[in-house]
Formats: C-alpha cells, sequence, structure tokens
C-alpha cells in the first residue's frame, strides 16, 4: 500500500528509477537535518488521520483516546451471579469431561476474585468422582480453603452445604485427612 502512485514513497522511488536521484533532483529550499526519504514522507499526513503510506490512522490525542479507552473496555452486557454459577456448573457437569479440561477450568475459576459457590464444587467433585481423581477433590477443597483466606465463616459454610455430596461420594476433607496439620 506505501507505494501506490501519488504517494511520497512512490514518488521517491519513481524519481531513483529514472535517474533523477530522488530529492536530489529537486531544487532545495534550505538544507534539512533530515534524509531525503524523510523529507519525502514529511507531506504524508497532510490530512489529520490519514496516511498516504498506511491508510487511516488512529487520533492520539487526549481527547480520542480517552473515547477509545472507554470504547475499548466496555464489554457491554455483564453477566449475573446466577449466570455465572450456571455455566460453571455446565462446565463441570459435561460428561465428556477429562482431567486436563477439570484442572484448567478450576484454574480459571481460582483466578477470579470470588469463592466458588458450593454447587460450583459441587459438580467440580462429580467430575472428580467420573475421573476417579481423588486426589483432584481433595484438591479442589483445599483451594477453596485457600480463597476463603481471612474469612474464617465461609470455608465452614461451604463444607457444611457440601456435606451431603462428600458422604455421596466418599470425599474426605482435606483436615479428615490430616492435611492442614502438614
Amino acid at each position: 500500500m506505501g507505494d501506490l502512485p501519488g504517494t511520497p514513497l512512490f514518488k521517491y522511488i519513481k524519481r531513483e528509477k529514472e535517474g533523477k536521484g530522488g530529492a536530489e533532483g529537486r531544487k532545495k529550499k534550505n538544507s534539512s537535518p533530515w534524509p531525503p526519504f524523510i523529507e519525502d514522507l514529511s507531506g504524508a499526513m497532510a490530512v489529520p488521520g490519514v496516511s498516504n503510506l498506511h491508510g487511516p490512522l488512529r487520533c492520539w490525542c487526549p481527547h480520542c483516546t480517552a473515547l477509545q479507552s472507554v470504547r475499548c473496555y466496555s464489554h457491554g452486557s455483564h453477566e449475573t451471579d446466577e449466570e455465572f454459577d450456571a455455566r460453571w456448573v455446565t462446565y463441570f457437569n459435561k460428561p465428556d469431561i477429562d482431567a486436563w479440561e477439570l484442572r484448567k477450568g478450576m484454574n480459571t475459576l481460582v483466578g477470579y476474585d470470588l469463592v466458588p459457590e458450593p454447587k460450583i464444587i459441587d459438580a467440580a467433585l462429580r467430575a472428580c468422582r467420573r475421573l476417579n481423581d481423588f486426589a483432584s477433590a481433595v484438591r479442589i477443597l483445599e483451594v477453596v480453603k485457600d480463597k476463603a483466606g481471612p474469612h474464617k465463616e465461609i470455608y465452614p459454610y461451604v463444607i457444611q452445604e457440601l456435606r451431603p455430596t462428600l458422604n455421596e461420594l466418599g470425599i474426605s476433607t482435606p483436615e479428615e485427612l490430616g492435611l492442614d496439620k502438614v
């Protein structure tokens, strides 16, 4: 796109091919410290926002930059808490989920600034059972305890809500296994 007729680059190349020496073939009004090629490009942005070499350009003035950042960072509609929970429950309830997808899902979920709801953890524990992965099930419970952080009331609540599932699946908590003392 840079060597279209009418662009400074094209004119420079054309003068070179004709043997006129590019900028040397013209009369110079004043000496410039810039090489002839740069002098030829000085008119490339005569029209604001349009480059003869590269086409339309983004404007970087403070006003337009602020508008662009608002445009770039607005994501439209946001997911509600119920939709978020349903999405993760659906993810972990996939019948063909494999161990990598389970770990990837938990890693992504742990990356959020929240403690997962008991129904999400329930679905993840059931996925562990389908995969016969006891270690991942215990690790999920450890991660939930870690995510609860200094809020000591969250982890007991989650375990209380998950107790029927833990009993059904035969999963022991990290405390029952003595892993909290290690």
